[in-house]
């Protein structure tokens, strides 16, 4: 940023896309210590960049573009550690839960981590995050059509998983049933 000062509205806006960034971090890494590293990158990404930023475009679109692609750097350059392909190690961290609500988003979790990396990266932001297919295909730089058919796949898919056969069965949880949608 060399010394330059920063259009309060810009600050307000990386400020504001705080919790839709760790939470879309979080989706990516199920991993609250590295959600919140990966955001804190981004942050300071956008931030030493955010003269670059193109005014009359969609700034948390932008801030999404960052941090997908750094968390894509950081996945490339981790695939030497050891991985835990059975699980054994993260079943090993959770604890039970203690009511219903927490058993029911546990499985959504599960249901959720076993879609492809893809659609369920579409998934949340489309269906958690609010994004436009439009923007979605931007953040994602694939075409339209692609984003709508991971959607779709990734909708259906969570259904089955999930034993969900109609939308009568889901709870009042606005991002449950964004993602389920069947639009």
């Amino acid at each position: 940023m060399n010394g330059a000062t920063v259009d309060p509205q810009l600050r307000d806006a990386l400020l504001g896309a705080v919790p839709s960034l760790r939470a879309f971090a979080f989706s990516l890494t199920y991993d609250a210590d590295r959600a919140d590293d990966l955001v804190q990158e981004t942050l300071m990404r956008a931030w030493a960049a955010i003269d670059r930023f193109e005014r009359g475009t969609n700034f948390n679109a932008w801030l999404f573009t960052i941090l997908r692609n750094l968390f894509y750097s950081v996945h490339r350059k981790r695939r030497r550690e050891v991985e835990d392909p059975d699980g054994a190690y993260a079943g090993r961290l959770r604890t039970a839960p203690e009511q219903t609500a927490k058993l029911e988003f546990k499985d959504f979790q599960n249901a959720l981590n076993r879609l492809t990396s893809d659609q369920r990266e579409v998934l949340v932001l489309v269906g958690a995050e609010g994004f436009s297919y439009e923007e979605a295909a931007h953040i994602c730089g694939v075409a339209v059509g692609t984003i709508k058919s991971r959607v779709n796949r990734a909708r259906s898919r969570l259904s089955q998983l999930l034993g969900i056969e109609d939308e009568e069965e889901l709870g009042p949880d606005r991002v449950m049933k964004a993602a389920l949608r069947t639009d």
